[in-house]
């Protein structure tokens, strides 16, 4: 549910499911085949998962990370993984890079320059998020939503971000 400011967007596990659900959707519907499916880590995690489930093909991982500071919602410093997790021993062919969203752009474009520059086993690599906000600078080849006033989304999992396993512990014990 997006705030009346237009700041906030706050999303729960069931529209979250939904909308990974519609990204499968149009994907299928291009007719575009690939063979590897290469989430980023984090927030690619969970729809790389499941489109990889519906799509039939294996789950490729490369980590990155900027959201650090002020518990994952101040950028930072983008750093990159020189390495990518794959069951194939290699990435190849034609790669569908996943992430939660296209914010500023900035992680997509240079995890997109690094495949094409690094990788050149990948013969086609397209991009697919569920969020796009209106200032990002990266377009994605699919996408679900267009976020023009730009919120903060918060995603169904995010209080796990603020849960140490002491608390974790405290909650459980009867």
């Amino acid at each position: 549910m997006l705030t009346e400011d237009g700041k906030h967007l706050y999303v729960s596990y069931d529209e979250y499911h939904k909308l990974i659900e519609k990204l499968a959707i149009k994907i299928y519907q291009s007719g575009w085949k690939f063979d590897t499916i290469l989430c980023l880590a984090r927030g690619g995690m969970r729809p790389g998962d499941i489109l990889s489930r519906i799509f039939g093909t294996p789950l490729a991982i490369m980590s990155t990370s900027s959201y650090r500071a002020e518990a994952g919602t101040q950028q930072g410093h983008l750093d990159i993984a020189h390495y990518i997790t794959t069951p194939r021993g290699q990435i190849a062919g034609k790669v569908l890079l996943v992430d939660d969203l296209a914010d500023t752009g900035h992680t997509l474009a240079a995890v997109i320059d690094r495949l094409r520059n690094n990788y050149q086993p990948i013969t086609e690599l397209r991009s697919a998020v569920i969020w796009t906000k209106g200032s990002s600078a990266f377009t994605a080849d699919y996408s679900v939503e267009l976020l023009p006033t730009d919120p903060w989304i918060h995603q169904p999992f995010e209080g796990y971000d603020t849960l140490p396993p002491e608390k974790l512990l405290a909650r459980w014990q009867i």
